[in-house]
């Protein structure tokens, strides 16, 4: 099927639905509640990838100061940073498989 004929073939299924000639298809998804991480949580999680706050905070895409201030309590990680996290506690290597090697 060529790229045109499947977008001719979509349209056409939104009219048939709109129209209420089809039904179409629902999925529900539920996402779960981000983890809060205390300061050790962070500690420890970073210890078991291996790396030193630098090279973790370059994996994570955030500054080595924030990494320590995470460490000592001094901030907390949000969003993002924290989805991350709950990411590389699950599975260590996660990080050190994207890291580019210096030649």
């Amino acid at each position: 099927m060529s790229v045109f004929e499947s977008i001719i073939q979509g349209l056409s299924e939104a009219v048939d639905f709109q129209q209420g000639k089809m039904k179409a298809r629902r999925v529900k998804l539920s996402i779960k509640p981000i983890h809060t991480f205390s300061n050790d949580d962070i500690k420890q999680i970073r210890k078991k990838t291996g790396l030193s706050q630098v090279m973790f905070a370059g994996s994570m895409g955030v500054s080595p100061k924030t990494v320590e201030a995470w460490e000592n309590g001094r901030n907390k990680p949000d969003g993002a940073s924290r989805r991350l996290l709950e990411v590389v506690r699950d599975d260590p290597g996660f990080l050190t498989r994207f890291q580019a090697t210096a030649n």
